[in-house]
């Protein structure tokens, strides 16, 4: 394999939702493990979209929820075994309401409120080796103001 099969990375967004001590899980279908894994609500950039347009984008389609978003916890990278190298920006989020009738993306098997408790008793089931470290930046207290990200749309050269 090219060691440069992986890049360029894949852009990616993560949110931590938290609402007293529980935080906004899913569980879904993982093609590379061939099971049910847990994830925060999390996802690609699409093509012309910011970062926290993406964030509030992917955490509605994932769990039916309209989140506020209230810092940035970190950047990160992780490489899947499949070679992908990940570029992930993760953010705080607050609860503002379930969506009715909210359709969600169809490998999303169930939607938790999971204490930090249950996350860590299941963290050999996570997605990504990314899952339980933004969690304890979140509480450690990581959040940085959402205008660290100075523009927060695609920009182009002249």
């Amino acid at each position: 394999m090219n060691s440069l099969s992986g890049w360029p990375p894949h852009v990616t967004v993560a949110v931590v939702v938290e609402q007293d001590g529980r935080y906004l899980m899913v569980e879904e279908k993982d093609e590379m493990v061939a099971g049910l894994v847990f994830n925060q609500p999390a996802g690609h950039l699409d093509p012309g979209e910011g970062l926290l347009e993406a964030a509030l984008r992917e955490t509605l389609e994932e769990t039916g929820w309209e989140v506020e978003l209230t810092g940035v916890i970190g950047i990160s990278l992780a490489t899947a075994p499949n070679g992908i190298t990940y570029y992930r920006t993760s953010f705080a989020a607050r609860p503002v309401a379930a969506v009715n009738g909210a359709v969600l993306d169809p490998d999303i098997v169930r939607i938790h409120w999971m204490t930090y408790e249950e996350i860590v008793a299941n963290s050999a089931r996570m997605r990504s080796p990314l899952v339980l470290p933004t969690i304890e930046q979140f509480r450690k207290g990581h959040h940085y103001p959402l205008d660290f990200i100075y523009i927060d749309e695609p920009q182009r050269f002249q």
